[in-house]
């Protein structure tokens, strides 16, 4: 007995092989006007930097963005 084949729908993300997990970027700003970026690839570990450079004096804020 032949095996039934069921076709999936393919999307443009399903076929990026490179695409294994989303990106976190954690921007922050200081208070002389500087600003340093920095890309993670785990929330968590996006946030806990992100809470430590606000702890900091001469940090104005600090944020955390999906990208990609």
């Amino acid at each position: 007995m032949p095996k039934t084949i069921i076709a999936r729908k393919r999307t443009k993300l399903g076929k990026d092989r490179r695409r294994k997990h989303k990106h976190w970027q954690v921007t922050v700003f200081y208070k002389d006007g500087e600003r340093f970026a920095r890309v993670y690839t785990d929330r968590e570990k996006a946030n806990k930097f992100a809470e430590r450079q606000r702890k900091s004096p001469v940090v104005k804020t600090a944020r955390v963005l999906q990208v990609g």
